[in-house]
């Protein structure tokens, strides 16, 4: 079994943290590693993730950081708010840069186009084609968004 790119990265960055006892990079990287050895072991064999793998794991990992601060933020809570945002700084490093609204119009403009898409009823093929290119680089809530606003136009 080799390592991925992606995740050899993350086991180095680990290392240098730990020597650097820099204690939220350290403990952030190791909840990373063990959510991509998590997702590698699920399912009936072990598999070896590929570096998209890796980066939808690390999202998804993002993702719940984002919504923890803001719920500690709503509840009261900014010193847990504060650790969870840190914590999100250090996985937005290992994650693709995310599109901007220009590009993400660009791109479900594009992929209404190619559908032949013209209404609400096409949203799901239209979504399906916009997602391939996207590709982690754009919340789904967003990508939602930009196809309802274009179908809409």
């Amino acid at each position: 079994m080799t390592d991925t790119n992606l995740k050899a990265t993350l086991q180095h960055d680990l290392t240098e943290a730990i020597r650097a006892r820099d204690q939220v990079r350290s403990a952030t990287l190791r909840m990373a590693l063990a959510a991509v050895m998590n997702a590698e072991v699920a399912g009936k064999q072990a598999v070896v993730l590929s570096d998209d793998e890796v980066s939808k794991v690390l999202a998804k990992e993002a993702k719940k950081r984002k919504e923890s601060a803001t719920a500690y933020t709503d509840a009261g809570r900014p010193e847990l708010a504060e650790r969870e945002t840190a914590e999100l700084a250090v996985l937005e490093e290992y994650l693709p840069a995310q599109l901007d609204d220009a590009e993400l119009e660009a791109i479900v403009a594009r992929a209404i186009a190619a559908t032949g898409a013209t209404g609400m009823p096409q949203m799901g093929q239209v979504m399906k084609a916009a997602q391939a290119e996207v590709a982690g680089r754009a919340d789904g809530g967003r990508v939602a968004a930009a196809v309802k606003a274009g179908l809409a136009s």
